[in-house]
């Protein structure tokens, strides 16, 4: 099977609640009609619908007694007659036909070609009663002419054959339903459409959300099943959101906790370290300083993620970029000296966004010491900003996702060191997940930190192969307007 065939399978296999409500209400009414046709049939065909037409005998009785004296001219015409009266049933089949026989002065004067083998008069007249012959039965019913003593009789199949019989004689019942199917499909599945648009709107209210918005779902509707739903939903949220909010709230306050005692642990260590001699005690010291130093950055790491959760409700203000960029590499110069790392900035100016500065800070420091961390000593970390147009020219996908952005800048930063294998750039944006092929120590937070930052400016961030084999981190965000 072809791909586009396969796809188009799958959407059609794909369970739908549209085609659901479409194939019951079908079902429903064909049920329905066929519980109708079937009363009918029963009916038509328990009262032996044929036999029961007394239009029928008046009129073979008729015409057997005013063409008595004409044999030749009676049989032909009554042949006529039985041909009009009974083409309408049996199927074509001997078995299943109707047929009738008509005997006057105790002669037979006319016979149907199909009539059964030993098909007789009935002895009780005006009422179907049952006949046989070998393996034949048959119903039958028996009319005699007041005054001549002339008899009709019409015979049907007995057994279940009566129902083939009406059915075919009365199929007309079942032509509506054959003809209003096909036609149906169309209006009953525009007003299951039509009747599930609430639903719709929900579910879009849904899908437009982001991972961290847990508000309550805005659209009310009066409906019960819907207004269920949407109640469950939101108290869902609201259970979610105070879930996380005391997550955030115990985490913040451990880290607030900690900071405290790391710091006296350090400044205690470090004396004890300048007052040790060369060897084990002081390498031990050393040892105890670096760990310090490794759970104090994680406790402000996870105390800026926390802040970054905790202020998007925040007042915004115009961040130059350019110049953010200068300030923070001045500041991270020293640990970039202390690796012999050297700091490259190409940066366009006049570059800004709308934001948080804080926030801004959080994202190019993470980046930034991210580099030098992760780099060769002695290497170099390329940091650039520039401006992209609407549609994007010279950027790649990353900056072309941006939907927000009329126009965008382009944040880059740039190292030498072994990159992130394809496979986990999505993962290690995860929160506490590191690369397990990376021998650096490090907390697994400052990509979650810097995403979390670009999504709430309203941008992206990727991962993509550096020039020199290193790793490339793009960030695109929308400017801010020119005032």
């Amino acid at each position: 099977m072809s791909w586009p065939l396969r796809g188009l399978w799958r959407r059609i296999a794909r369970p739908s609640l549209v085609r659901r409500l479409l194939l019951a209400q079908l079902v429903l009414l064909t049920l329905l009609w066929t519980m109708f046709t079937g009363y009918i049939t029963y009916e038509t065909g328990n009262d032996q619908a044929a036999m029961h037409e007394d239009n029928l005998y008046r009129t073979v009785l008729a015409v057997a007694d005013n063409l008595a004296g004409q044999p030749d001219r009676q049989r032909e015409t009554l042949a006529l007659l039985d041909a009009a009266t009974t083409a309408g049933y049996g199927m074509g089949d001997p078995i299943l036909a109707v047929s009738m026989l008509v005997s006057q002065g105790g002669r037979e004067v006319f016979r149907s070609p199909k009539a059964p083998e030993g098909a007789r008069h009935a002895e009780v007249l005006n009422k179907v009663v049952m006949m046989a012959s070998g393996e034949r039965r048959w119903r039958a019913r028996t009319m005699r002419a007041p005054g001549t003593g002339t008899l009709v009789t019409v015979m049907m199949p007995a057994g279940g054959w009566f129902v083939f019989v009406t059915l075919n004689s009365r199929g007309f019942y079942l032509l509506p339903l054959v003809l209003s199917l096909p036609v149906l499909l169309l209006p009953a599945w525009l007003s299951i459409r039509l009747a599930l648009r609430p639903w719709s709107k929900v579910a879009r209210e849904v899908a437009g959300r982001g991972p961290h918005n847990l508000a309550a779902l805005g659209y009310s509707d009066r409906h019960q099943e819907l207004s269920d739903m949407v109640d469950s939903i939101n108290t869902l949220m609201r259970s979610v959101a105070e879930s996380q909010a005391r997550e955030r709230s115990f985490i913040a306050d451990a880290a607030h906790e900690l900071r405290t005692p790391l710091a006296a642990m350090r400044v205690n260590v470090e004396a004890l370290l300048g007052q040790a001699e060369e060897g084990r005690d002081k390498q031990l010291l050393t040892g105890i300083v670096s760990s310090v130093r490794r759970a104090t950055r994680l406790v402000s790491q996870l105390l800026t993620l926390m802040r970054s959760d905790a202020t998007a409700g925040e007042a915004v203000e115009r961040v130059a970029l350019d110049a953010l960029l200068q300030d923070r590499l001045a500041v991270l110069s020293a640990l970039a000296a202390a690796r012999g790392v050297e700091l490259e900035l190409a940066a366009e100016p006049d570059v800004a966004v709308q934001g948080q500065r804080e926030s801004m800070i959080s994202l190019v420091d993470n980046l930034v010491e991210n580099a030098i961390k992760y780099g060769p000593a002695g290497g170099v970390v390329r940091v650039g900003l520039r401006r992209l147009d609407a549609a994007g020219t010279g950027a790649n996908a990353i900056a072309n996702a941006n939907a927000n952005a009329n126009a965008t800048a382009l944040l880059t930063v740039e190292d030498q060191g072994p990159g992130i294998a394809p496979a986990l750039r999505q993962r290690v944006f995860d929160r506490f997940f590191r690369d397990p092929a990376q021998t650096q120590s490090g907390s697994g937070l400052g990509l979650a930190i810097a995403q979390a930052a670009a999504v709430r400016h309203g941008g992206r961030i990727g991962l993509l192969d550096g020039e020199g084999g290193g790793l490339l981190v793009q960030v695109a965000l929308p400017l801010a307007r020119l005032v």
